[in-house]
């Protein structure tokens, strides 16, 4: 048995105290996880969460295999990155950035070299990446640099995609995090074939059986013959074609809104929507408390919960831990 990675996240958001709930509250569901992050972060957390009570005790570990023997109701810690300066809740700060992207990177270098099994990710802040001086965007294009480096290869070598998930539904987007307009430009018959490769791979390993996925159009009424648009026509169908012809169960492209609620009844496994708030917006709108991120395509297993660093919330102990529970639970499922 390989541990299994948390990393802190954002120091000044409510990642660090979600964790330190969950070893309080549901100290079985983390056996063999550990967190990868600053010590005093975690201890801050520890702290908030207990109230007046007794914190929950911080185990420092010198080796990612020693969470497995660490003791219940104690968060073990792993301490790659150490605080250069004070972070205050609820502010973006490259200090804050840099520890977070910092615990992420070495997160992925030791799945990569087969040290942990996953990792479940607590929220960054992207702005706190950037004034980091980090490259990225998010967690998803730090990931693909890191296998990218690991392999030898290319970023574009390492195509990936984000899967959205509840017990109610999955989503998987053609692209991510850019503009809408930009958005309409990557939904090429290559960037549609390639998702629907990477969810039946994805989803066949997690259902163990070959999914059922449906594809939604760009457009109104998946462009209505033409007279809403010819992306569908141009683009998304050829795509369903050609994977189809390699043994893919895709169908569509469907009118974007009604295939969720098809998908949501049990008719298919899964919808590849077009861009990032076509396919996120119904999955959230059906509550974040069990959604989990799940970034496909990479040579690693990476989870995350369904929100924010929740800079509002941040130091108060209000935060809900159960999207970070269901991420770890997700996380052990597939990285068997």
């Amino acid at each position: 048995m390989k541990p299994l990675a948390i990393t802190a996240g954002d120091p000044a958001g409510i990642g660090p105290e979600t964790i330190a709930m969950l070893y309080r509250d549901s100290p079985q569901a983390l056996h063999g996880c550990f967190v990868v992050g600053d010590v005093a972060v975690l201890r801050r957390a520890s702290a908030v969460v207990c109230g007046a009570g007794p914190a929950l005790p911080v185990a420092v570990l010198a080796a990612a295999g020693e969470a497995l023997q660490a003791p219940p109701r104690c968060i073990p810690v792993l301490p790659v990155v150490q605080a250069q300066g004070p972070v205050a809740f609820g502010q973006v700060s490259a200090e804050a950035g840099r520890q977070a992207a910092a615990s992420v990177r070495w997160a992925a270098q030791a799945a990569l070299r087969g040290e942990i099994a996953a990792l479940a990710t607590a929220p960054l802040h992207k702005e706190a990446l950037h004034a980091a001086g980090e490259p990225f965007p998010g967690h998803t294009e730090l990931l693909q640099a890191e296998a990218a480096l690991h392999l030898g290869c290319s970023v574009a070598e390492v195509p990936v995609r984000m899967m959205l998930a509840n017990h109610e539904l999955r989503t998987v987007l053609v692209s991510i995090h850019m503009s809408l307009r930009d958005a309409i430009d990557a939904v090429t018959e290559r960037s549609v074939l390639q998702t629907l490769r990477i969810a039946h791979a994805s989803l066949a390993h997690l259902l163990g059986r070959a999914p059922r996925l449906a594809v939604a159009g760009l457009n109104p009424h998946a462009g209505e013959g033409g007279l809403f648009g010819h992306e569908e026509s141009l683009h998304i169908a050829p795509a369903i074609a050609a994977a189809r012809a390699e043994g893919v169960d895709a169908r569509g492209p469907y009118a974007p809104d009604t295939v969720f609620m098809r998908a949501r009844t049990g008719e298919f496994d899964a919808v590849v929507a077009m861009y990032h708030d076509q396919g996120l917006i119904p999955v959230k709108y059906l509550g974040v408390e069990q959604g989990v991120n799940v970034t496909l395509g990479l040579p690693l297993v990476r989870t995350s919960p369904d929100h924010g660093t929740a800079f509002d919330i941040a130091g108060t102990g209000r935060a809900d831990p159960s999207s970070l529970l269901a991420a770890i639970r997700m996380a052990r499922v597939l990285a068997v």
